[in-house]
């Protein structure tokens, strides 16, 4: 199975910016075969980018997109209408549960949208510091994960990929924790085996990523729990010389 390392650049850089940061990234990192780097610019940015990546080294992720193909969505982007420019997309993530209100319903019909164009979502789950202070991360991780992907039939799960992105490990959250090894593993043991209970077997074969503050410092002791495979990153995602240690690490350890 490949390893994936996804960066998530969230609110920043304008166009040209990322199109010099993605040339400066492209040029500093090699091409690991058994690595799948991604990137996930904003909106504007995909297309332009599109042009100028080099997708046996890396391939592009949106950050977001409407379920619907095409219709009176006035503001929205639809997947269809990425098919062709991203390979990947970030579906769920706390950002959009918790700030801007998106529920499993609307969720889950995102990661169907995805599938149906030939984008692979990459769903985040992951509980909030109060979930986890009442003892709530197993029910919030089950209910996320059942809802997110209620609309993904057995024929459809290969085509997805499951973040564990804990929403109080998140550097750009307020009092951030770094979450320790064995508090992802017991979560993505939780994940594989609700995944197990509701797909059978083939569910073993699905990819499962962590993200929360993930650095070059920590991202070997992450890569190394028992049924992570690959990470998510944002701020370090910013950064040239943290991402790409962070890429070199990664083939390290499943090299």
């Amino acid at each position: 199975m490949k390893t994936y390392i996804v960066g998530n650049w969230k609110l920043n850089f304008t166009v040209g910016e990322a199109s010099i940061y993605l040339h400066k990234l492209l040029k500093a990192m090699p091409n690991y075969r058994d690595v799948e780097v991604v990137v996930a610019p904003s909106l504007i940015a995909l297309q332009p980018l599109s042009l100028q990546v080099d997708r046996h080294k890396m391939k592009l992720a949106a950050q977001n997109a409407f379920y619907r193909d095409t219709g009176a969505f006035t503001g929205e982007v639809s997947f269809a209408q990425l098919r062709g420019i991203v390979d990947y997309a970030i579906v769920g993530h706390s950002e959009r549960r918790y700030i801007l209100r998106e529920d499993d319903k609307m969720i889950a019909k995102k990661v169907a949208a995805a599938v149906r164009n030939k984008i692979t979502p990459i769903l985040c789950i992951g509980e909030t510091e109060s979930e986890r202070a009442f003892g709530e991360t197993a029910d919030v991780i089950r209910d996320q994960l059942t809802g997110g992907l209620s609309e993904v039939s057995d024929d459809m799960l290969d085509k997805v990929i499951i973040a564990y992105e804990p929403v109080w490990a998140i550097s750009s959250t307020k009092a951030a924790k770094a979450a320790a090894p064995d508090e992802i593993a017991e979560v993505v043991r939780l994940i594989r085996a609700s995944l197990v209970d509701m797909y059978g077997a083939v569910a073993e074969r699905v990819p499962v990523l962590f993200g929360g503050s993930v650095k070059p410092v920590n991202a070997g002791a992450y890569l190394t729990v028992p049924g992570v495979d690959g990470l998510l990153v944002g701020g370090s995602s910013l950064i040239l010389n943290e991402f790409v240690d962070i890429i070199e690490v990664a083939k390290r350890v499943r090299s």
